[in-house]
This record gives structure tokens, sequence and C-alpha cells, in this order.
């Protein structure tokens, strides 16, 4: 009997649960959470629709935890991909919070899961478009990318930050990229690829507390300037995930797909100065 399949999506909100729905199909579907009632929801959902799911409660801002994650995936079965949706917000969070979640709970996950990947396995951590904003030196993305995992929150850039929390989602989220770059080398040697997207605006709770926010007029006026004029979905991102993930794209690790409508690229050519 072969090996089952397994998928492990982070994050069970709007953006993780379409992951599943769109990754998960005969395979076992391991979905992690930090919030057990929200997790137990998304998994009594998607077994109503036929998936072979479960849950497991998982603080990715603890390193532990992700370490017992990645345990558990890679004794299920053949880890066949693992998505890294879960994070948290510059709009509900707080410096300290976006640093602990969003920046080292991600180099958590890289760390944990380099040790169990296997041919064929395809990590994807969801960055954000705010990565591609970040002007930081050489030397401190360097830094961001190589420092040991369990070593970045002592990092100068994080102890000596001094910024709001929109700055720090920004350094986070740039740190997600750089570390997913420095990362291909390691699995590519097991077989394995990593890589990251940068979503714009996309339709789920957390934007939505996004548009709500003193930046919210702002950063939707900037969608219709760039011409896309809606917010992306959630399942748009989970076809990105889809390609990813699966045989159409074996030659492409260590990189970011920015899935934003063309917002970046109309901030950097045509944003009036």
């Amino acid at each position: 009997m072969s090996p089952t399949d397994v998928v492990v999506v982070t994050g069970a909100g709007g953006m993780g649960a379409a992951v599943a729905r769109r990754i998960g199909s005969g395979r076992t579907v391991i979905l992690a959470d930090a919030f057990p009632d929200h997790l137990d929801r998304a998994v009594s959902a998607l077994r109503a629709e036929g998936y072979d799911a479960r849950g497991q409660v998982t603080d990715i801002a603890d390193q532990k935890s992700v370490n017992e994650l990645a345990a558990l995936a890679s004794a299920e079965g053949r880890l066949s991909a693992v998505v890294h949706t879960a994070g948290v917000s510059a709009a509900t969070s707080t410096v300290q919070k976006i640093m602990e979640v969003d920046l080292a709970g991600t180099a958590y996950l890289i760390a944990a899961f380099e040790p169990v990947v296997t041919r064929a396995t395809s990590v994807v951590c969801v960055a954000s478009m705010a990565g591609h904003y970040a002007q930081l030196s050489p030397d401190v993305e360097q830094a961001l990318a190589l420092t040991p995992a369990e070593e970045l929150l002592s990092l100068e850039v994080v102890t000596g930050f001094d910024g709001n929390s929109v700055s720090a989602y920004i350094l986070a989220k740039r740190a997600n990229q750089v570390r997913v770059q420095a990362a291909a080398l390691t699995y590519n040697r097991r077989g394995a690829r990593i890589n990251t997207i940068s979503p714009g605006v996309v339709a789920t709770p957390m934007a939505q507390a996004e548009q709500e926010s003193s930046s919210g007029d702002h950063m939707m006026a900037m969608l219709d300037a760039c011409g896309a004029g809606r917010t992306g979905t959630p399942g748009e991102v989970a076809e990105a995930v889809a390609f990813l993930t699966g045989p159409g794209s074996l030659y492409i690790t260590g990189t970011d797909l920015l899935i934003d409508g063309g917002q970046a690229a109309w901030l950097r050519r045509h944003r009036p100065q």
C-alpha cells in the first residue's frame, strides 16, 4: 500500500481554508492554528465536504510547537506540501507580536520542516506585497536571511526597532522573502522546494480589519489607481499555491511570486512623486 500524501496548512482563516480545499483532495490535510475553537470549525467544515482533515493546535510563535507540528506531519505519510498562511496583521497587532509571529514564526517553520522534507515536497510561505516596500541594507538582509531561527529576535534590527506596526510588518515580510531565498539551497539538497508568495489586498477577515483601519482608505485608493479596482480573493491565492506545489513548477525554488493586481508595479513606476 502506497504511503498517504500529506498536506500541511498553517492558519485556518480564509486563505488557509481556500488552500486546503484547492490542494487537499485525496490527501490527508493537517490544518494548524493557534485557536482551538476556530480550528475545530474549519476542520469540521472540511470534513463535511469530504476532505480527510484533522487539526493540530499550533502556536507559530513557539518553536517547540512548530517542531511538534513538523514531527506529526512527517509521521503521517509522504509530505507533499507545506503551506504557511498563519500570521498577524499590522492593523490589529503590536510590533512585538508581529516580530514573534510573522518574523520568527516563519523562520521556525522553515527550520522545523527542513529535516523532514523529501523529494517532491514543496513549501510555500505567505509573505506579503509589503515586503517589497522594505529598504534594508544588504547586511541587515543577510542577517535576517541566515541567522539561526532561535536567535532572530535578538538581532539589533529587532531589539533596536524604532517604528510602528506597519514598519514592523514590512520588515517581517521582507525577512520571510529573504529567509526563503537562503533556505532554498538546503531544501534543494533534500530534493524539495521552497518559495514565498506575496499577496496584496485579499478579501479575508484580516484584510477587512486593515480596510477599517486608519490606512484603509489609502490602501483601497491605491487599488483603484493601479487599475485593479478590486481586492484579490482567497481562491486566487490558492491557485498560485496549487501551481507552486504542483508538477508545473518543479524548477522554481527560492523565489517570490507577487499576487497583488499590479499594485507594487504602480507604486514603483507610476505613483506621483
